[in-house]
């Protein structure tokens, strides 16, 4: 017992100031009641030295939401550089004929381009505006103007580049529908998603009017919303696992603004097939044969279909992808990065092979085996998990890395953008916080950097479990301890 206390009472008077203020703020941060029966894993790592300046529950492997996406960006990164581009490309066996008759079919083949949308990169804040079908509207004038008129074959997406394994292991069947489920393929228009909005009558009674962005007829809309006076506004949108069947259904008052939901689109080579048949169509192009999609079965070698390049289309560099995951915390475009790693690393284009790679990867760094077990690239699985100091020795070894500030600049800005633009209201040195957060349900996570000078920075990781308070609550503890550790950062 006597050395024991002795033992303690030296490493204290070793410790810095710094460190013992640190240790102090967060128990009393951690002592609101609103953190109570919440399992906390924290670590903050100071990046000169290596010194742990706060461990808690560390070595737990905790369920870390969107935070999985700091490894999916920091391999993608690493593996196919900052300047890897994507590209799509329309094939067919032959050229148009003279009056403008193409023989065969016509093939769309997706390239793992998550940037077909009206997304403007590098990335901005605010609302996505402008033409969803933009993108596929400058493929469709390239063939317009190569002189196509007619298909006589089919017109096919072809998303086989990865083989089609559309959800990964842990997704639940709830989030499928969605937008933040949306499919994974190898072809991805507006993020594989569409707004459906529905705006009421103008009178009791009146039938509801439906619109849809992008303007793609691939859901069967089955519609049974009520206009009616005194009616609150409310929208409902089912669709079964598999199924292309939309029941809409809810109810408003007459002359009510429209209400709408942001869906996610199941078969996505099927849905960009649709809407680039539209466009062409819109520009006076005969399609003869009928419009499908083709995939590739896991297990089966890749083959990249031959033919004439007729239109091509390259995207904006990779590092402008990555800080789209990480600053709104993007999950499709996470699988595709990951999925991309996976081709370039084997020739497979499967998750499976993206994390045999990343666990190499890891392995590599420091982070023993023990400490992940990565099911999805973005973090919606439920059965992903990390420890906090696997955190911290990833965000280390990018730190110590080619790409320090590269890494660091894909990640929100504390108050300022992305999924941090709403927190630390009132922190003067909360733009010194760079972090990704994560939120599933009872899951909170926050982690990154804090500071700006590399010499004083701190690589951190809150990890918050089985919380039962509000998001709200658990998340103003999480900045609190944040701002704490930026705090004992600038301390002497």
């Amino acid at each position: 017992m006597f050395r024991a206390a002795f033992l303690l009472a030296g490493l204290t008077a070793l410790a810095p100031v710094s460190a013992q203020s640190l240790a102090e703020r967060i128990e009393k941060i951690l002592a609101t009641p609103a953190a109570a029966g919440s399992t906390f894993g924290i670590q903050a790592v100071q990046l000169s030295t290596g010194r742990i300046l706060y461990s808690r529950n560390a070595q737990s492997a905790l369920t870390p939401a969107s935070n999985t996406k700091l490894f999916t960006t920091a391999l993608a990164l690493t593996r196919l550089g900052p300047g890897y581009r994507f590209e799509t490309k329309v094939l067919s066996s032959q050229a148009p004929d003279p009056q403008g008759r193409l023989t065969g079919d016509l093939i769309l083949l997706g390239g793992g381009d998550p940037t077909l949308s009206a997304r403007r990169l590098p990335y901005q804040k605010g609302p996505i505006e402008g033409d969803p079908l933009a993108p596929l509207s400058g493929l469709a004038d390239q063939l317009v103007a190569a002189g196509l008129r007619v298909v006589s074959g089919d017109l096919i997406g072809d998303d086989t580049r990865w083989p089609f394994e559309p959800f990964p292991g842990g997704w639940a069947v709830g989030d499928m529908p969605w937008d933040y489920g949306a499919a994974v393929s190898a072809l991805c228009l507006n993020d594989n998603t569409q707004t459906i909005s529905v705006r009421p009558g103008k009178a009791a009674g009146d039938p509801a009017v439906i619109s849809l962005s992008p303007p793609v007829e691939y859901y069967t809309l089955r519609n049974t919303f009520r206009t009616a006076a005194g009616l609150p506004g409310r929208l409902n949108i089912r669709r079964k696992p598999a199924s292309r069947i939309l029941e809409i259904s809810g109810t408003a008052s007459p002359k009510a603004g429209p209400l709408s939901e942001l869906l996610g689109i199941d078969e996505p080579a099927a849905f960009i097939a649709e809407a680039f048949a539209q466009l062409l169509r819109d520009r006076g192009v005969t399609i003869q044969g009928r419009v499908a999609a083709r995939h590739r079965a896991s297990g089966t070698p890749y083959v990249e279909p031959a033919g004439i390049v007729l239109a091509r289309r390259q995207s904006a560099p990779l590092v402008e992808t990555l800080r789209v995951i990480d600053k709104i915390s993007q999950n499709l475009h996470a699988e595709m990065a990951l999925r991309e790693v996976g081709f370039t690393a084997s020739g497979e284009g499967t998750a499976e092979a993206a994390q045999k790679e990343m666990s190499a990867w890891l392995e590599g760094l420091g982070v023993r085996k023990e400490e992940f077990d990565l099911e999805d690239g973005s973090g919606l699985s439920r059965r992903t998990l990390v420890t906090p100091n696997a955190v911290t020795t990833l965000l280390t070894a990018m730190h110590n890395g080619e790409h320090r500030e590269t890494y660091r600049s894909l990640l929100p800005i504390g108050g300022e953008d992305g999924s941090l633009s709403s927190r630390f209201k009132g922190a003067p040195q909360a733009s010194l916080i760079r972090a990704k957060t994560g939120s599933v349900a009872h899951v909170n996570a926050l982690s990154g950097y804090a500071g700006d000078d590399p010499s004083t920075r701190i690589a951190f990781s809150i990890i918050v479990n089985g919380s039962t308070a509000s998001s709200t609550a658990i998340r103003s503890i999480i900045d609190k301890i944040a701002l704490a550790i930026l705090d004992a950062g600038t301390q002497p």
